[in-house]
């Protein structure tokens, strides 16, 4: 059984912009601490052995200028790498692109601060979702992450993701995270009305079930 308040409460959420070649993007960063050394989280985040074990499969050619394919997700091109503190991607998903960076900092000999920045430009898809569009999911993987390096028996094996997804552990989980995102959006200046509403469709896209159609 996951402490999803417990993990929920880990994680450091913002909700930011920067300005771009073409144009503003807005910037969801996502952080947490993790009880192991730097060598160890970078590994897992850029081994193709060990990042299907938390994360999802992964394709490619894992080094600078190399491109990358998760299954069933997102592709690109890594743009930057300095091991074991830094690396920067594309992230093409669904004809869209936007932009990762990963900032690994030691804060102990054991223990490191993963931090996650996602950069995209303002679409339809932010306007109605905000920051949970992505914010979500990655507050997922953050939880696949820790479950892995603490090497927890209990820990969401990614296969099992989809049916714990739609658990009553799951779907708490998916609503504090969302509400989470709400809170950040707030603090980044938000008008609160659309951020609400945004928040609310956030929370029923990962919670509701689909309704079967009509026969």
């Amino acid at each position: 059984m996951i402490d999803v308040t417990h993990q929920i409460n880990s994680v450091r959420r913002k909700v930011g912009s920067r300005m771009m070649e073409a144009g503003e993007a807005r910037t969801v960063t996502i952080s947490q601490t993790y009880a192991a050394p730097i060598e160890d989280v970078w590994d897992a985040c850029t081994d193709p052995e060990r990042i299907p074990r938390w994360f999802l499969p992964v394709s490619g050619d894992l080094r600078l200028g190399g491109r990358y394919q998760l299954e069933g997700n997102a592709g690109g091109t890594i743009e930057h790498c300095d091991p074991p503190k830094a690396f920067a991607a594309t992230w093409e998903f669904a004809g869209q692109v936007s932009w990762i960076e990963v900032r690994l900092t030691a804060e102990s000999k054991d223990s490191t601060r993963f931090e996650l920045e996602h950069i995209a430009h303002v679409s339809d898809h932010w306007d109605q979702f905000g920051p949970g569009a992505v914010g979500v999911g990655w507050d997922g993987a953050l939880l696949g992450l820790a479950g892995h390096l603490a090497a927890d028996p209990e820990a969401i094996a990614p296969e099992q993701a989809m049916a714990w997804a739609g658990s009553e552990e799951g779907r708490r989980f998916m609503t504090l995270s969302s509400e989470s995102w709400y809170e950040a959006n707030i603090a980044a200046g938000a008008d609160e009305t659309w951020a609400r509403a945004a928040a609310d469709r956030t929370t029923a896209a990962y919670t509701v079930p689909p309704q079967p159609a009509d026969s």
